[in-house]
């Protein structure tokens, strides 16, 4: 059973899920002229750039709507990721979670792939490329993703909006069932 669900939106537009956790994080690969904007990379329990191969041979930007685990895992495949000014202590260490919590909440209802040790999980940490702000514009080409501050569910949670396709890349801001912060 694969990881990773793909689903086609537009010709160059693909939403890249992990179903087989609780989370069910979606990825939203978006394709343009010039590059590709990755937003969520998700848990990192399997290989997201390997899915993502398949569909495009771009140079890849990853950006998370929150540096959440279930949203930042695959960036260690992505060195060009952008993150909000207000998380980025939790990009260096400082989450305010434990490992091992977070250790638990990855197994937690989860149909983990056949051999996964989750003692060997670790939370993605890094520097950005590039620290984003509410009003910053995207471009990769023929598209235009804003970066729209929303707070909430995190300090730094961010919606990207595509105001030509009337796209709105939400993250855990909209949510079907009870979200846990």
């Amino acid at each position: 059973m694969n990881w990773f669900t793909t689903e086609k939106i537009d010709s160059d537009t693909y939403i890249i899920s992990e179903y087989r956790h609780w989370e069910e994080t979606h990825c939203y690969l978006l394709i343009g002229t010039e590059k590709c904007l990755l937003i969520d990379t998700g848990l990192g329990i399997c290989d997201i750039s390997e899915e993502i191969s398949r569909l495009t041979d771009k140079h890849i930007t990853a950006v998370a709507t929150h540096i959440h685990w279930d949203h930042i895992g695959g960036h260690k495949y992505y060195p060009d990721f952008y993150a909000h000014s207000e998380e980025l202590d939790w990009l260096d260490g400082k989450f305010p979670l434990s490992s091992e919590t977070i250790k638990e909440m990855v197994c937690d209802r989860c149909d983990l792939p056949e051999n996964y040790e989750v003692d060997t999980y670790e939370m993605f940490q890094g520097k950005p490329s590039k620290v984003l702000s509410d009003g910053d514009e995207i471009d990769i080409g023929g598209r235009v993703i804003k970066v729209l501050h929303t707070p909430g569910h995190s300090p730094g949670h961010m919606c990207f909006w595509e105001k030509n396709r009337g796209y709105l890349f939400t993250g855990d801001l909209v949510y079907l069932d009870t979200c846990i912060l």
